[in-house]
């Protein structure tokens, strides 16, 4: 919310070349989501100091579909103020960008900026959302999420792709707390045994931070029980695709 206007903002998956049905599954819903926005931000992580092969075939396929964009250059905490000059520069010779963006998601350096010229960009029509409604995703779907995020941060960046987070059960107390079941299914049984860790610590610790971010986000009180279960080929499984809202044959 901001001023008079509402912006919905649609993270789209990250666009990278994908191997896997999931991965191609994930590209495609971004370039979909592009697709249906009235304006798109290009995100590019800048805290290395370049721009990675990846924004780069991101720029060349913009350019071949002879679209125009806005980049947003994240991460300037990080670089000096000349690097940082040069990469604007860079951007600014692709000539497909509206407009380049400079923040720091970190510090919020910038941000301002940016909201209030999407603020600006936004056409005119009622609001689609209530004004405290935070998202439009299903509570069981987002508690997932919020585990899945935890699972991010605390197995670093290759193995969370190997597992995905279901909300099993979802129970309401007439004190007000709410007891949730989740499943977190990976491939191999030795991916299990690192989520779980020694004697079971790592898992409890994902559980912990989870219930932690799901009674700010609900409110009340959570009871919140989580398992690790083996299923070899769940990313083939067409209804994980559905619950996600990917297509199953990007």
């Amino acid at each position: 919310m901001r001023g008079e206007a509402q912006i919905i903002f649609v993270d789209t998956p990250g666009i990278f070349a994908p191997k896997a049905r999931l991965e191609k599954a994930m590209v495609a819903a971004a370039w979909q989501g592009a697709k249906d926005s009235e304006e798109v931000l290009l995100i590019i992580d800048v805290g290395h100091g370049y721009i990675n092969a990846d924004a780069r075939a991101v720029i060349d396929r913009l350019k071949q579909q002879q679209r125009r964009v806005s980049v947003v250059l994240n991460k300037i905490d990080l670089l000096k103020k000349d690097k940082l000059l040069s990469l604007a520069t860079e951007m600014n010779a692709e000539g497909i960008f509206n407009d380049i963006y400079m923040i720091s998601a970190l510090t919020g350096d910038g941000c301002d900026r940016l909201i209030g010229d999407l603020e600006r960009k936004m056409p005119e029509g009622p609001w689609m959302f209530a004004e405290d409604q935070v998202s439009d995703m299903p509570l069981r779907l987002l508690a997932a999420e919020i585990t899945r995020e935890k699972i991010f941060l605390q197995l670093g960046d290759e193995l969370p792709y190997a597992s995905t987070v279901e909300s099993d059960k979802w129970e309401e107390f007439d004190d007000g707390s709410v007891k949730i079941s989740q499943t977190i299914y990976v491939m191999r049984d030795t991916q299990k045994a690192i989520f779980l860790g020694k004697g079971g610590a790592r898992i409890k610790s994902i559980g912990q931070a989870s219930r932690k971010d799901l009674e700010e986000m609900l409110e009340r009180r959570v009871h919140l029980s989580i398992f690790v279960k083996v299923r070899d080929k769940w990313t083939d499984d067409p209804e994980r695709y559905r619950d996600w809202g990917l297509d199953f044959n990007s």
